[in-house]
């Protein structure tokens, strides 16, 4: 099988709109969680200690927060249909992709020095729409012989209801 072919599909299961989600970042992930039948909304905000094969559709963070002085790491599919958002509260100044040094920290010694951001620009997913393109001209006579066999149909199916509530 053709790498390009394998990376048409991988492109294909790709969000449209996704957070440029980088290492240091506080972040707070929205995930679908499904009980029973139903759907709920859980939200986990932490450290973003790691960004895997970004630019992918497989692109992973490990999330990581301190809890009652027990650590927690989640990891997250961005792409997942099950992550509903990824909103960046925090940027961090860091130097390095991977900061698995913070699992031995705690207190001071693990916090990260907060850098300026702007948190709508960064947040903000909208999708940009492709321009689409306009259909060829029709001409008038064309579009007016639609308009009255669509107006025939409408008579004969309104006639054919009329009856068939007259026989009920």
């Amino acid at each position: 099988m053709s790498f390009s072919i394998l990376k048409e599909i991988g492109d294909a299961q790709k969000k449209k709109a996704v957070v440029d989600v980088r290492s240091g970042d506080t972040v707070k992930v929205t995930q679908k969680i499904k009980e029973g039948n139903k759907f709920r909304l859980q939200t986990f905000e932490g450290v973003v200690i790691r960004v895997e094969r970004k630019n992918s559709h497989t692109e992973r963070i490990v999330v990581r927060k301190v809890t009652s002085g027990v650590g927690v790491e989640k990891s997250y599919l961005v792409h997942s249909p099950l992550v509903e958002k990824i909103v960046i509260t925090k940027r961090s100044k860091v130097r390095r992709n991977n900061l698995s040094y913070l699992r031995q920290r705690s207190g001071k010694s693990a916090r990260l020095t907060g850098k300026d951001f702007d948190r709508v620009a960064v947040n903000d997913v909208t999708v940009e729409e492709e321009p689409v393109e306009e259909p060829a001209e029709v001409p008038v006579e064309a579009t007016e012989e639609v308009k009255e066999e669509v107006k025939e149909e409408t008579k004969e199916e309104t006639k054919a209801e009329t009856e068939a509530e007259a026989e009920k």
